[in-house]
């Protein structure tokens, strides 16, 4: 049987104790965390919140949802056309490299277009601007998410995405 990454609907706040016990349950699953600079008087901390709050990705069978329903704090699976909505493995993927390559990420809902494919734009003009904001595109999910960076940095993506898509 075929695994595919699902999204699962858990109880507020409870992301992270979904994913451990999906890992004891030995069902691989994805939480990704964004990473948050908060100042706190004079002090500055980094603290890691849900990206996607009350969301959880899951590899799984079909077998094994059920497995996945029965875990504690698992509201259900996201439905599209009253099926389990089945996430790209490339979208997957891209939230794994845009998450660990940039920080402070605000995620916004967007359209959902199950047909397109996920893929890092830019927001602004490199020309004069010493930050610009990269987007990345999840079509399926229905999200987009925004970070911002330097210019430099921005560049560098998107002369590595170009030599991807010449490939």
């Amino acid at each position: 049987m075929k695994r595919n990454w699902y999204a699962v609907y858990t109880k507020p706040q409870s992301e992270r104790k979904v994913a451990a016990l999906l890992l004891k349950k030995k069902i691989e699953s994805f939480c990704p965390h964004n990473r948050v600079i908060t100042c706190y008087g004079n002090k500055r901390k980094m603290v890691y919140e849900p990206l996607f709050p009350t969301f959880v990705f899951v590899l799984t069978t079909e077998f094994e949802m059920y497995e996945v329903r029965r875990t504690t704090d698992v509201i259900n699976f996201v439905y599209w056309l009253g099926k389990p909505a089945i996430i790209q493995t490339a979208e997957i993927e891209k939230i794994a490299q845009f998450n660990g390559a940039y920080y402070n990420i605000k995620v916004e809902r967007s359209p959902v277009n199950a047909a397109a494919v996920a893929r890092i734009v830019n927001e602004a003009a490199l020309t004069g601007v010493s930050s610009t904001k990269i987007k990345l595109n999840l079509p399926s999910l229905g999200f987009t998410m925004y970070a911002e960076t330097t210019k430099e940095v921005a560049a560098f993506e998107f002369q590595a995405e170009d030599s991807e898509q010449l490939a």
